[in-house]
């Protein structure tokens, strides 16, 4: 196993080395309980293979981790009846990645749960110039589709 899967949290609950709650076990992905519960539910999907960053995984596997949010979501929905829920992939320490192994978030919200909301003011709106840019610079950046 290479060096970084060793320290890796994730990697030690995949191999059976760490515990955790398992909601979903496939042969992909893991989903487990989440260790700190900022509200009850909280809800991560990783790969079985040790992928650090989102840009690095083959889209068919980030199609099976997409899948098996959905799933836990309709799970949550279910059983909690949520009034909302957070889906999401931190990336890097400035994005702020705290586990090197790609992870999915899955959290059910409550409008007064006391979590941090996601902009405390709404940010600028560029022009549809810059926005077009933007969109142009991306575009360039895509394999050809048939």
């Amino acid at each position: 196993m290479p060096a970084q899967e060793n320290d890796c949290m994730f990697c030690r609950i995949i191999a059976g080395r760490e515990p955790a709650s398992l909601v979903l076990d496939r042969p992909e992905l893991l989903a487990f309980v989440d260790v700190r519960q900022g509200v009850r539910g909280h809800v991560l999907v990783v790969p079985r293979r040790h992928v650090e960053r989102l840009h690095e995984l083959d889209t068919v596997l980030a199609g099976k981790l997409m899948a098996a949010a959905v799933e836990i979501a309709q799970a949550m929905h279910r059983r909690w009846a949520p009034e909302g829920l957070n889906l999401w992939q931190s990336n890097g320490e400035a994005g702020g990645q705290e586990v090197p192994h790609v992870h999915l978030h899955v959290q059910p919200r409550r409008m007064e749960d006391g979590l941090l909301r996601i902009y405390s003011t709404p940010p600028p709106s560029p022009d549809r110039g810059e926005l077009d840019a933007i969109a142009a610079e991306l575009r360039d950046e895509l394999p050809p589709r048939c």
